[in-house]
This record gives structure tokens, C-alpha cells and sequence, in this order.
């Protein structure tokens, strides 16, 4: 059986100890490959260009040039590097500004390691992570992306599997979709069975290995 391809991240981090607290959260999982570090936005540009990585995790208040102007830069010049913006601030001007610039996902700094192995895997095939935490109004958040065909699911179920991979409850999903929230319990049961799934991360994981497949 072919070994599967290990998804190449690029860690941008003006605080040395984050950057190796990061590198070493990395190498506990075989799928996930650090491919470079940067201490602020020029470097992390410069990185992107010489390496090519799958996934930025990328800090916004750095010196020299900011995680904002960085995304903005990469995602210009290389609209398929998938960049993670992980800040200690979740205040909605900051995460817009993110998200508009090109950022595909939004996470805190405070994150469970099993959740930001999570939020990579699904980061890379264009899934959009929020942390709970942070509040956004989604009328003015990137589009989401559809997942890619061939689990089966409705494409009422695909849109609440989008909503789901951008961190919604049950309740902000039925609102965005103005259903009750009994249908929405309803469609993420669905979802986890045809996707032989047991949890929502899970089922975001199950997205991405059916990318990898492709």
C-alpha cells in the first residue's frame, strides 16, 4: 500500500519557544511534516516560495511585517497554500481582517493539540476551522467550500457538513440555515453514518482522506 502523503507545514512565530513548542507537537503526528519556521511576515514569504507548504500556521502581530500582510501576500502569489491564522486574540476586526486577506481558517492559541492536528487535515483541503470561542458574523466570512463528492451526501447534508468543519453548534447551524435544530440533529446523524464517522471531527478527517484518495 502506497504511504500516504504527509502534509508540509510552514510555522510562523516571532516567539522561538512557540515555534519549537509547535515543531514538537508536529512530530507526534506521522501524517504532519514541519517543513520550515519564520519569525515574522518577510521570512514567512520567502519560505512559501523556496518550500512550497501545504499549511501555514500563521501568527498576526509580528515585527517587520504582520501575519495580516503576510497572508494577504502569500495567498496572492500562491492561492493554493492553505494558511492557518493562530493568534492569543480573537477580537472580530482582527479575525475579518484574516479571513479577508486570504486565511482559510481562525484559531486561538489556546487550542487542544488534537484539535489543531484536526484543523490542519481539514485546512488542507480548504475546510475553514474557527475556534468556538471566537464570534463572527458569517454574512460577511469566505465563502465555504464545498467538500468534494463521493460520500454520499445530500447537498443539504454538505452544507451542514461545511458548517460543522467552520466549528458551528447545532443552534448556529440551524439558524444559518433556518431550519429547526432537530433537523440539523437529524442531518449530522446522517452524516456520521454515511461517512462511517463517530464524531464531527471525524467526519472532517473522513473529507480529508477522501481528497487524499483523489
Amino acid at each position: 500500500m502506497p504511504k500516504a502523503k504527509r502534509i508540509r507545514v510552514l510555522i510562523v512565530d516571532d516567539h522561538d519557544m512557540l515555534r519549537e513548542g509547535l515543531a514538537s507537537f508536529l512530530r507526534a503526528y506521522p501524517d504532519l511534516e514541519r517543513v520550515g519556521e519564520a519569525a515574522n511576515g518577510s521570512d514567512a514569504i520567502r519560505l512559501c516560495r523556496d518550500l512550497q507548504p501545504d499549511v501555514v500556521l500563521m501568527d498576526l502581530i509580528m515585527p517587520e511585517m504582520d501575519g495580516v500582510a503576510a497572508i494577504q501576500a502569500i495567498h496572492q502569489q500562491w492561492p493554493e497554500i492553505r494558511i492557518i491564522a493562530l493568534s492569543s486574540f480573537g477580537e472580530d476586526k482582527l479575525v475579518k481582517s484574516a479571513l479577508r486577506a486570504g486565511a482559510t481558517s481562525y484559531l486561538l492559541k489556546n487550542i487542544p493539540a488534537a484539535r489543531l492536528a484536526e484543523a490542519i487535515r481539514a485546512t488542507c483541503v480548504g475546510l475553514p476551522i474557527l475556534s468556538p470561542e471566537i464570534t463572527l458574523s458569517y454574512s460577511e466570512k469566505v465563502e465555504t467550500p464545498v467538500l468534494p463528492p463521493g460520500n454520499d451526501l445530500t447537498a443539504r447534508e454538505l452544507e451542514v457538513l461545511n458548517c460543522m468543519a467552520a466549528g458551528m453548534a447545532n443552534a448556529m447551524i440551524a439558524e444559518r440555515m433556518n431550519i429547526s435544530i432537530y433537523t440539523v440533529k437529524n442531518h449530522v446523524s446522517s452524516i456520521l453514518v454515511k461517512m462511517g464517522a463517530s464524531s464531527r471531527l471525524e467526519a472532517v478527517s473522513q473529507a480529508f482522506q477522501t481528497q487524499q484518495k483523489r
